[in-house]
């Protein structure tokens, strides 16, 4: 084995939903900085754009609503050779399982649930006949540990790890492999609300062994690593990317005895 090759894409496409702004867009340029033919998806068809014309090298960007399964199956058809796809998108409406509307509810689960199904339905069927390729979605360390306010994404994020486990029980013997990672706190749009109030934002990042948030680019090299050789024996797993947060209880630093 060419050790030197394992994080090589040259001659290899990728689709990157959501590649408009943060993880999606660290994303792109990671993989392309690795030698990958990036697609920049994203349902701003100006931000897509932008991430791709700062790619050049024959990278190339669309307007995709992750939302719209015929506009998602259209665009699967378009790109069957895929080496590998990542999907990013995701909402949160934080509130009490009391207070919530079902217009909320179904906000959330359409986008973080649905979407993840039908992108892998659209997409695995020309990766499993083609004998390869790698599906990368975005869970979050609230599929297994939760606070008051987060129940919903918390079961969408759970039921995402489970689905993406469940795509490679069934596409791994047709040489699929299919993976999640699962980030701490990110400074992203999704969560400018808790950046923007100072005492939400550091307890946050008290909670973490590193004591701090992660930039979307800390979350590159994990999607590099999944999508590219390196990783051809891991598939049905979580890469936990949280800076130590569920490793660590980080309410209270004991004394020495």
């Amino acid at each position: 084995m060419d050790y030197t090759q394992l994080f090589q894409f040259s001659g290899r496409r990728v689709l990157v939903i959501g590649a408009g702004s943060g993880i999606g867009r660290e994303s792109a340029l990671a993989l392309h900085a690795h030698g990958a033919t990036v697609i920049c998806a994203d349902r701003d068809a100006h931000s897509a754009a932008a991430t791709a014309a700062s790619l050049g090298d024959g990278s190339s960007s669309l307007q995709l609503d992750v939302l719209d399964q015929a506009a998602v199956q259209a665009v699967a058809r378009d790109l069957p050779d895929l080496a590998a796809l990542v999907f990013t998108a995701a909402t949160n409406v934080r509130k009490r399982i009391a207070d919530y509307t079902l217009d909320e509810f179904d906000r959330v689960v359409n986008l973080n649930l649905r979407a993840a199904f039908v992108l892998i339905q659209a997409f695995a069927p020309a990766m499993a006949t083609r004998g390869c390729g790698s599906i990368i979605g975005f869970a979050s360390i609230r599929a297994v540990t939760v606070e008051p306010g987060q129940g919903v994404y918390a079961a969408t994020k759970a039921g995402l790890v489970q689905l993406l486990r469940t795509a490679a029980a069934e596409y791994g013997p047709a040489g699929v492999r299919v993976n999640a990672i699962s980030p701490g706190v990110v400074e992203t749009p999704l969560t400018a609300q808790i950046k923007n109030n100072p005492d939400w934002y550091n307890a946050y990042a008290a909670k973490s062994a590193l004591g701090r948030w992660s930039s979307p680019g800390e979350l590159a090299g994990a999607v590099v690593y999944l999508a590219s050789d390196a990783s051809r024996f891991v598939t049905g797993s979580v890469l936990t990317v949280d800076g130590g947060w569920t490793a660590v209880d980080g309410r209270f630093d004991p004394p020495n005895a």
